[in-house]
């Protein structure tokens, strides 16, 4: 059903136009003898077709249109303007203003019939355009979260891989990512910037995929040389993942490279210092050593929460960034919630 908006001071040609209206099926006809009042409903309603007369109290055709089409999304509607038959100058000034045809005085009900119909077809092929477009938007959004769903699952599993060979759990990917975003949103990050942490953050330790069992799967101490291979896994991790086109993996990459440094410059791979180590990997370091040391393992118990906090207190300014140990402080609810929800039997998606 098409609203027909039709604007005219003179009953007896409201009377009429309607008539016309009706007379085309399938429309429904509004009508205003004030053009203020027409411009008010039209705030609020969406017309199909826009019938106006020039000659009227308070403003005429020409300044309706003009505001007409200044409203939200009123540019593309058919206008029709009803002139007199000597007025061909408004005419022209109607077609340079806005108006998309014209009717003349009197109005022949054959012409107004067929220039009422082009317009409506014309407004039927702007609405199919603009739910295709809608539908097509709404497909691709779909795909789109498909696309990154796979994505998550995909990098979920690859993380998971390198916990296979090593003595940890899924749980621990899914707790230090947490802590993680906990401690991003205590330093003001971006919601972007957090969510993106949130899923970059497992993939810390894939590097551990090319580390030889013999190491990673020793059991007692390792020595010098051991460790020096094990300190392969933040290289190996980063030459893994940092030629994606991804910005999850990119990220990771990054993860994967800084997460072991240390904010005295003391750490490894690169010994770098303070806020040359990238801010990720400064956030990393802390959200993994916590879970490490609350974590129960087959070689050591769980470290009790006040002495895993003692520890990166401690390390303030050493081992860590001082404001990331903060920021996990300030977000201790949420910490307390992440360790009930993420239990080491368990293996959710993040």
């Amino acid at each position: 059903m098409h609203k027909v908006l039709i604007i005219d001071d003179s009953d007896i040609n409201l009377t009429l136009i309607k008539a016309l209206v009706l007379k085309l099926g399938d429309c429904e006809p509004i009508l205003f003898e004030r053009p203020l009042e027409a411009l008010d409903w039209c705030r609020d309603n969406v017309p199909d077709l826009v019938i106006v007369d020039y000659m009227m109290p308070d403003m005429d055709g020409l300044r309706f249109i003009a505001a007409f089409r200044a409203l939200h999304g009123r540019t593309e509607i058919p206008v029709l303007m009803i002139t007199a038959n000597d007025q061909k100058d408004i005419r022209y000034e109607a077609l340079l203003g806005g108006a998309n045809d014209f009717l003349t005085k009197p109005i022949d009900r054959i012409e107004f019939s067929a220039r009422s119909r082009n317009m409506l077809a014309l407004r039927t092929g702007q609405k199919f355009l603009a739910d295709r477009a809608a539908y097509l938007a709404e497909k691709v959004e779909e795909r789109t979260r498909e696309i990154r769903e796979r994505e998550r699952e995909l990098i979920f599993r690859i993380s998971r891989a390198a916990e296979f060979r090593d003595p940890e759990t899924g749980a621990h990917i899914q707790r230090m990512a947490h802590y993680s975003e906990i401690i991003a949103r205590g330093l003001d990050l971006d919601d972007a910037s957090c969510r993106l942490l949130l899923k970059a953050a497992p993939m810390h330790d894939v590097g551990k995929i090319g580390i030889p069992d013999y190491i990673l799967l020793k059991p007692g101490r390792l020595t010098p040389q051991e460790f020096e291979v094990m300190k392969r896994h933040a290289e190996l991790g980063y030459e893994l993942l940092k030629d994606s086109g991804s910005e999850i993996l990119q990220a990771g990459a990054e993860i994967a490279l800084s997460h072991h440094e240390k904010y005295d410059g003391s750490g490894y791979p690169k010994g770098l210092k303070g806020h040359a180590i990238p801010l990720f990997g400064r956030i990393v370091a802390v959200a993994d050593v916590f879970d490490a040391l609350t974590s129960e393992r087959p070689y050591k118990k769980a470290w009790l929460l006040d002495d895993a906090l003692r520890f990166l207190e401690d390390g303030r300014g050493g081992h860590f960034d001082p404001l990331c140990v903060e920021a996990l402080l300030a977000g201790w609810e949420d910490v307390l919630e992440v360790r009930q929800r993420f239990h080491d039997e368990e293996m959710p998606l993040i």
